[in-house]
């Protein structure tokens, strides 16, 4: 029996993984009741599941416009859902833990440690801590600033409702709204000329996707010089990826009428940059994104691709995976056999890792664009900024989601799914189980690459 017992114990990996699954299902019950909808008439099992899924994904996909298919009792639900998948089921649970002064056991440790992606496991109360004041005090910051400035115009109610969805649906990088009593589906673009939205929402964007650990860093060291390598990777490529994904957009978009052409030159700087944040998977839009030529859905595909840093509310293969990609190219380009940063060398098996992850997003995301494409009519394109937008829980929609059929629908909610908890988390958790080493190899061969 007690064997049996061991056999059903999970891993870390597994209980995260069941966790979110669990939560889903919770949140599909709750909006599938005619309380839910706006209309009083439930929507039905699917749309509930695939708004649930997307809400504690943080992905921001949407079958319908949020306010207009859903009362104040379904966005309340879809805010906790947001809440819960954006920090982790984990921070929340904590978060009751620290309130009844309980004591965290090596198995909650173990868990948190692995919804944080760190591996201190000594000092993983404290990171937990920290995130939990952290992520409220800039939540709450937020708030308070989109507060102040819908009050004048919207009102004490709307102000108030307005800045906790927005502030926290952007600080989870959900990029779910509330607006659209005034104009369904159009998400930011009704505040495409308001710098303070705009700048507030990237601000919390940005927060939010550089990750746990690095917040800690920051305010703890305060130099830059005595980060640790990673911090210092994440800093950099976020910079460089926010500044040219901006200019990339701006020069593709300057002249179109249909996005930033009609608009002023301070305008479109502020809307190129607010693209450049938010499809790294935000999910709000200021522009329409099916107007969008074809090199900026390139360039948006690759930013989504991206996507955050690890620990993070952000998805994405992760900005690190991907610059350690870049580095190990250009070290093997210059026939080097390891692969160096800031005078340390990379591990092989990092570089393993982030080949697996990057494989394995990239090819699921061209199977699903087939797939899409073989179901519904719409492009190539289009259907490939659907599936890595689902896959990287960003949110943005060329004009796909709304006319998904069943199949795609089931197929996105996968996606979304396999994107918030990582295609390589699962896999390790579920299918890797036994890390023993082979006992064996066979002989090596040489083959011809290139």
């Amino acid at each position: 029996m007690s064997g049996n017992k061991r056999k059903l114990q999970l891993t870390p990996t597994q209980i995260i993984a069941v966790v979110f699954a669990a939560i889903i299902l919770l949140g599909t019950i709750l909006l599938a009741l005619p309380v839910a909808s706006r209309s009083g008439q439930s929507h039905g099992v699917i749309p509930a599941l695939f708004t649930a899924t997307s809400a504690t994904c943080v992905t921001g996909l949407i079958l319908g416009d949020t306010w207009t298919m859903w009362s104040g009792f379904g966005q309340a639900v879809i805010l906790c859902l947001i809440e819960i998948g954006g920090l982790g089921f984990m921070s929340v649970a904590s978060l009751v833990i620290f309130a009844l002064r309980k004591k965290i056991g090596l198995r909650q440790r173990m868990i948190i440690a692995q919804a944080l992606s760190v591996s201190e496991m000594e000092s993983v109360v404290k990171i937990q801590k920290w995130v939990l004041l952290g992520s409220l005090t800039i939540q709450a910051a937020g708030m308070a600033v989109l507060f102040i400035r819908f009050l004048p115009e919207y009102g004490l109610a709307q102000a108030a409702k307005w800045s906790v969805f927005h502030a926290v649906s952007a600080f989870c990088n959900a990029g779910f709204d509330i607006v659209g009593s005034f104009a369904p589906n159009a998400n930011m673009i009704y505040f495409n000329e308001d710098p303070v939205v705009l700048i507030t929402l990237m601000a919390l964007i940005v927060i939010g996707g550089l990750g746990f650990f690095v917040w800690q860093e920051v305010a703890t060291e305060r130099s830059f010089k005595k980060f640790s390598v990673y911090t210092k990777l994440v800093l950099l490529i976020t910079v460089v990826l926010l500044a040219v994904g901006a200019l990339a957009i701006a020069l593709l978009e300057w002249n179109n009428p249909e996005t930033l052409g009609s608009m002023n030159t301070p305008t479109k700087i502020l809307n190129a940059l607010f693209q450049s944040v938010t499809v790294r998977t935000a999910g709000f839009t200021s522009v329409d994104q099916a107007a969008l030529t074809e090199g900026s859905k390139a360039v948006s595909i690759i930013l989504m691709f991206i996507g955050g840093s690890s620990g993070s509310t952000a998805g994405g293969i992760k900005t690190v995976t991907f610059l350690v990609l870049v580095l190990f190219m250009v070290a093997r380009a210059r026939r080097r056999s390891t692969v160096t940063v800031f005078r340390r060398t990379i591990a092989q098996d990092r570089i393993m890792d982030a080949a697996t992850i990057a494989g394995l997003v990239a090819g699921l995301a061209v199977s699903g664009a087939v797939f899409i494409t073989a179901t519904c009519p719409v492009s190539f394109t289009d259907a490939l900024f659907e599936a890595v937008s689902a896959l990287a829980t960003v949110g943005l929609t060329a004009g796909v989601t709304p006319v998904l059929n069943l199949p795609a629908q089931l197929m996105i909610i996968l996606f979304m799914y396999f994107g918030r908890v990582g295609i390589l988390t699962i896999s390790l958790g579920f299918l890797m189980g036994d890390r023993a080493e082979d006992r064996f190899r066979y002989a090596y061969t040489n083959l011809l690459i290139g």
